[in-house]
């Protein structure tokens, strides 16, 4: 169970993200961002080492409101081999040093991702230790998630989302393709597009409205 502190970090995450997105090729801005948190969620890691959040983050910057999912993992030490997915480090006022990484290229993230659309594990509320999120939405779809999949083997981030290639699977044939949704679009689920399972859940417009759209979906691609 992950234990939420109520505490300081510094630099701030939005602080961090600030810095950081404007590198990434999804990010649709032109320059410094300006961003607000708009919602979230976590999930416990089992070993109850790393801090899980998909953070949800609305640029108000440009022209009109582009809102994001970061995917965020929080350690106590550097991820080896993980140097292309470190956001930056903070001080947490509990916890010491902590290294931010997107988690798109942590192990831990990823698999406990897995393990959501599997519906071996519930996502937790971003904000109180110890409490589901029934606002997040896993859909089952196709043959469901095949069982012993790892990751990340290979990340490739796109305009629009990562793609994680996952594995090895017990199953044979094409690698299992793992899609984080970065620009966050209000909608249903796309229908007919094969994939194993989705993730929907919730945030806030930047006038308080609510919205809901996919944040992830597990679908197969040749290796």
């Amino acid at each position: 169970m992950a234990v939420i502190h109520r505490t300081t970090m510094s630099p701030g995450k939005l602080e961090l993200l600030a810095a950081w997105m404007p590198s990434r090729p999804w990010y649709r801005g032109g320059g410094a961002p300006l961003l607000a948190k708009a919602g979230g969620f976590r999930l416990d890691d089992p070993e109850g080492e790393v801090g899980i959040e998909f953070m949800v983050v609305t640029d108000t910057s440009g022209d009109s409101p582009v809102t994001y999912q970061v995917p965020l993992t929080y350690r106590g030490a550097p991820l080896e081999h993980a140097e292309d997915g470190l956001i930056g480090t903070s001080e947490h006022g509990v916890l010491g040093r902590r290294w931010i990484y997107d988690g798109a290229h942590d192990p831990v993230l990823v698999e406990q991702l897995l393990a959501l659309l599997a519906g071996r594990t519930a996502a937790q509320d971003q904000n109180a230790s110890d409490v589901p999120d029934p606002t997040v939405e896993v859909l089952p779809g196709g043959p469901g998630v095949p069982r012993g999949l790892t990751g990340p083997e290979a990340v490739t981030d796109t305009a629009d989302a990562s793609l994680v290639t996952v594995g090895p699977s017990t199953q044979e044939g094409p690698a299992p393709t793992l899609a984080l949704c970065r620009v966050l679009r209000p909608g249903p689920a796309p229908a007919g597009d094969g994939a194993a399972g989705r993730v929907l859940a919730g945030w806030s417009a930047p006038d308080g409205a609510r919205q809901h759209g996919q944040f992830a979906h597990l679908a197969a691609s040749e290796r």
